[in-house]
């Protein structure tokens, strides 16, 4: 049986900011239009937390009776290390899942905005089909642009509309920043299991670019998160603050370009992780300060 402390563990909070970030956005962005709404904002956060969650315990399954976890340098897999049997964290995943859903009724409900149901039953097919399945998409190198459309526009427009009944294009722009983040969370834990995954046969991006290369999109993805809000710029110059990043993303950039070790790659997720949490915040004190 596994203890509390692992589970957690298998739940990956490290992931967690990439989450949260999109909402953070998304609500800065009514805010900025004039819609903010305290409750469904707490809502949104709900449903893209459960979501992530359940879908780091589907992946944690589906690698875990793959074998691809079997030899690893990472965090705890629950399955993979044999500290949960595959049923009881299946289990976990869809309890997850199945609570994302209801958050996401109870949001869709009160904004009446009854199209985001065929999102949410995507979003959470999305989660499953990652790595579960019988054709992954995770494992043909598609994981990356599920991730940057679910956790960038879906998750951050999403958020905006059933507050505001409107997106903006801060909103739309902010949406695209933090899901470059993180794409590059992802990219950072994909370069780390280039390896392993190449021995079982999952090719994600990370594989498929090679390892020089994959290393430099973390940078470039990185930056470019920076580069689009500048548009903006000339309408809403404190979104200038969100440069103030630039200092915190040099150790991970650092670390992606010169780690051997694949060990040395493992604090770049929660590092990156809090730079997409630091983006969020800072993006949210540009729009408050612009309304002043």
């Amino acid at each position: 049986m596994a203890t509390a402390g692992q589970w957690i563990e298998g739940a990956r909070l490290r992931t967690l900011p990439m989450a949260v970030a999109p909402v953070i956005i998304g609500t800065a962005a009514a805010f900025d239009l004039g819609g903010l709404h305290w409750g469904r904002a707490v809502l949104a956060a709900l449903v893209s937390l459960l979501l992530q969650v359940g879908v780091n315990y589907a992946n944690d399954y589906s690698d875990g009776i793959r074998g691809t976890d079997e030899v690893r340098v990472g965090p705890l897999r629950l399955v993979g290390s044999g500290a949960a049997a595959p049923r009881q964290v299946k289990r976990a995943a869809f309890g997850a899942l199945a609570l994302a859903m209801v958050a996401g009724l109870v949001l869709v409900i009160l904004s009446q905005a009854w199209w985001l149901l065929l999102v949410g039953a995507g979003a959470v097919i999305a989660a499953w089909g990652y790595t579960g399945g019988k054709n992954p998409y995770g494992y043909m190198g598609l994981g990356d642009v599920f991730v940057f459309f679910f956790f960038g526009p879906v998750a951050t427009l999403g958020t905006t509309f059933t507050q505001a009944g409107a997106v903006s294009t801060a909103a739309v722009l902010g949406s695209i920043a933090t899901g470059l983040i993180a794409v590059a969370l992802l990219m950072a834990n994909n370069v780390r299991d280039i390896p392993t995954d190449r021995q079982v046969g999952k090719r994600t991006l990370a594989v498929r670019l090679g390892d020089r290369n994959a290393r430099l999109s973390y940078v470039v993805m990185l930056g470019l998160s920076l580069a689009v809000m500048m548009v903006l710029v000339p309408a809403k110059p404190w979104l200038l603050l969100v440069l103030l990043l630039v200092p915190f993303m040099l150790m991970p950039s650092w670390l992606m370009l010169k780690g051997k070790k694949r060990k040395s790659l493992i604090p770049v997720l929660k590092q990156t992780g809090l730079l997409n949490l630091g983006f969020s915040v800072l993006f949210a004190a540009a729009m408050a300060l612009t309304a002043l």
